[in-house]
């Protein structure tokens, strides 16, 4: 017995002094469809309503990283499920951790097939989910099978960092009080809107001070699809990915760029596979591909 208390202490002092062991990973069952903000295509939509179980499933849009408190009928009608065809919509929303802890609130929740969180300001979410029933609901979501997807503010709520999540101001990028995510992914900051936004590096700080985090920046009109250790890259631009064991480059910044069709292993962090380069249209000819026949 003294012998296996001396191994386990020695496993927990390496746990502590290598933090990669603390392995980064989306749900084991469900979907996240994480949205880097701006325009969002239609790829990036029947995505997430696939995900959820398919248009007729029942859906949940949570605001409240949004200003103002009136989203009515009005609201649910310009949402793009219900553009897209969808029946089943109800908006969740409450600035009162106490309403979010009770049965009433959440019961929309327990029978959604997808969940999607807009944007806005993160930290307006984590004060009013977090460490409530609506946060175990929606965990709960996810382990039943169905989809969570956001973006921008919508994006980074679903790591388990919290960045840019100052009511000051979303320059800020650790705050202290304002560090904890919804943790749909384990031991990952997300940060959004980085090429159209020229935020390329932001999360080089964040990493090095949480050096056992991966950083996901994820630019306008793109998405990440993730499912336990995999995610795949769809939509429009790119994802930047950031961690400690990337080589830093000449002018000083260390990310791995991801283009859109990329499959990538979250514990393992590398590449799974990349997509087919393009091949280059052939040069134009003067002359018909199929040329009438000369006359005899």
């Amino acid at each position: 017995v003294r012998c296996d208390m001396r191994l386990f202490a020695l496993l927990c002092v390496l746990a502590l002094a290598n933090p990669a062991w603390a392995e980064t990973r989306g749900p084991d069952r469900g979907t996240l469809v994480i949205v880097g903000g701006g325009r969002m295509g239609p790829e990036i939509r029947d995505e997430f309503i696939a995900k959820s179980g398919g248009i007729d499933a029942a859906f949940v849009i949570i605001p409240t990283a949004l200003e103002g408190e009136d989203w009515g009928a009005e609201y649910i009608a310009q949402s793009f499920l219900v553009r897209a065809g969808a029946k089943d919509v109800t908006v969740l929303h409450t600035r009162d951790p106490r309403v979010a802890d009770t049965e009433e609130f959440v019961a929309p929740l327990k029978r959604a097939g997808g969940v999607w969180i807009d944007g806005g300001r993160q930290w307006r979410l984590a004060d009013a989910y977090l460490k409530t029933k609506a946060y175990d609901e929606l965990h709960a979501v996810l382990k039943r099978g169905g989809a969570i997807g956001g973006s921008s503010a919508g994006a980074t709520i679903q790591g388990s960092y919290l960045v840019r999540g100052a009511p000051e101001g979303n320059q800020i990028m650790m705050a202290p009080g304002h560090e904890v995510g919804f943790g749909f992914m384990t031991e990952c900051a997300i940060d959004q809107h980085v090429i159209a936004r020229k935020r390329h590096n932001d999360l080089a700080p964040v990493i090095a001070a949480h050096p056992e985090l991966l950083g996901l920046g994820i630019d306008e009109g793109t998405a990440v699809v993730v499912t336990g250790s995999q995610l795949r890259v769809i939509g429009a631009t790119q994802v930047l990915v950031h961690h400690r064991d990337l080589p830093r480059r000449d002018d000083g910044t260390s990310y791995e760029t991801l283009d859109v069709g990329t499959v990538y292993d979250l514990g393992a962090r590398r590449v799974i596979t990349r997509p087919a380069p393009i091949e280059p249209a052939p040069p134009a000819s003067d002359s018909p591909t199929n040329p009438a026949p000369s006359k005899p």
